[in-house]
């Protein structure tokens, strides 16, 4: 299992749509995220700096990356667009972050 952790910006006046649209993530959604090796997924959310921490179990990387040009990860993102900061394909302005300390 590969851990992955990302930060993203949420717009400061978005935080509860935000929060909402993902209590109410579509099905069809979560069930591409398990077929591209997703488990243990969340994202919390720092509401002084509006910026939101992605955490994410993986099975594979190249799994994982065809993630991005499924059909309904890219109606998400354009959902999800007005809400945060994202690049000119929609997808979310994303910084990877090193795993520097794990313990079971």
């Amino acid at each position: 299992m590969i851990r992955k952790g990302f930060l993203m910006k949420v717009y400061p006046d978005k935080h509860e749509e935000y929060e909402k649209k993902h209590q109410e993530i579509w099905p069809e959604m979560v069930e591409e995220l398990h077929n591209h090796g997703a488990k243990n997924y969340s994202i919390f959310l720092d509401k002084a700096t509006s910026t939101l921490f992605g955490y994410v179990e993986i099975e594979d990387e190249e799994k994982w990356s065809k993630m991005a040009t499924t059909e309904i990860n890219q109606k998400w993102w354009a959902f999800m667009e007005p809400l945060m900061e994202t690049n000119s394909d929609k997808s979310p302005v994303t910084i990877d972050l090193k795993e520097v300390f794990h313990m079971d």
